[in-house]
């Protein structure tokens, strides 16, 4: 069983790069960074979590430039997108950030991909809320061929671009592991479709645990093995049985969630969590 972290990292919080040195030590397997690129005002759009949005959707820093800070100080720890909005991301500057963050990290990048909720957000983008997820498939197979081919070239309904050439390619091979975001069955429909993990969010849209077997028969008749497409179950609790339920039911990696807060906070969580690690 992988266990992870996750926090939004603000200028509030305790910094990536140290947040990351601390996980490190505590022998956490991945760090997970979220992103929004900003929030628009009119906030028409529900928040799937509640009612009333928290702050740090529209303060937290760049995930990418996080996951580079978090790298440079760090030997083992994976670091990840969780997740990264890529209907709002150029593939072609996605495609290098990404490779990029996999050559100085040698290895260690975990890229977490959802479509999003936020449908202001996305439109200051110019992306269709409506055609959002055809959008997400159509960058992601688009990043594979850059990262995979020495002169790639894509043309889908949305995503287009002629034979070219961009280095530098990804440390693992053909890419970093793509793990798609969001419930049962539509995420997870996804992710057995052309993704490299399922992250189901733990507490939202049912119980996660009880969606696995027929997560596991959408994977085996998309012709794919089981191990193939791991589940990462996203903000599971702090607790040595929960987490022993996830292990036995074949969840991969559970990622424990903080809220974005300063170190002398944030430690006694990565404390408790190394706990669960060594109770399990």
């Amino acid at each position: 069983m992988k266990i992870g972290f996750t926090m939004f990292a603000t200028e509030h919080s305790m910094p990536p790069h140290e947040l990351a040195i601390e996980a490190e030590a505590r022998g956490f397997e991945s760090l997970f960074f979220p992103e929004h690129s900003h929030i628009p005002t009119s906030r028409k759009s529900p928040w799937p979590g509640g009612a009333e949005l928290p702050k740090f959707y529209y303060e937290g820093y760049d995930p990418f430039i996080a996951m580079t800070a978090a790298a440079v100080v760090t030997k083992t720890i994976k670091v990840g997108t969780g997740v990264c909005l890529v209907v709002q991301r150029d593939p072609i500057h996605t495609a290098k950030e990404i490779a990029t963050i996999d050559r100085i990290s040698n290895g260690r990048v975990l890229f977490g991909i959802g479509g999003g909720w936020n449908a202001e957000e996305m439109a200051n983008h110019g992306t269709a809320f409506d055609t959002r997820f055809k959008l997400m498939r159509e960058r992601v197979e688009a990043m594979k061929e850059i990262w995979a081919q020495p002169k790639p070239k894509y043309s889908g309904e949305f995503v287009k671009f002629d034979e070219m050439i961009q280095w530098p390619k990804p440390v693992q091979k053909p890419n970093p592991p793509i793990i798609v975001g969001g419930g049962f069955p539509h995420g997870a429909r996804r992710a057995a479709a052309y993704a490299d993990g399922w992250a189901p969010l733990d507490g939202r849209g049912g119980d996660v645990l009880a969606m696995l077997p027929p997560f596991r028969e959408m994977v085996k008749k998309a012709g794919r093995a089981e191990s193939d497409v791991p589940v990462t179950l996203f903000g599971g609790a702090m607790n040595a049985d929960a987490v022993k339920r996830a292990r036995d039911a074949g969840v991969d990696r559970v990622v424990f969630a903080s809220q974005p807060q300063a170190r002398d906070k944030v430690l006694p969580l990565l404390d408790k969590g190394a706990a669960v690690m060594r109770a399990i």
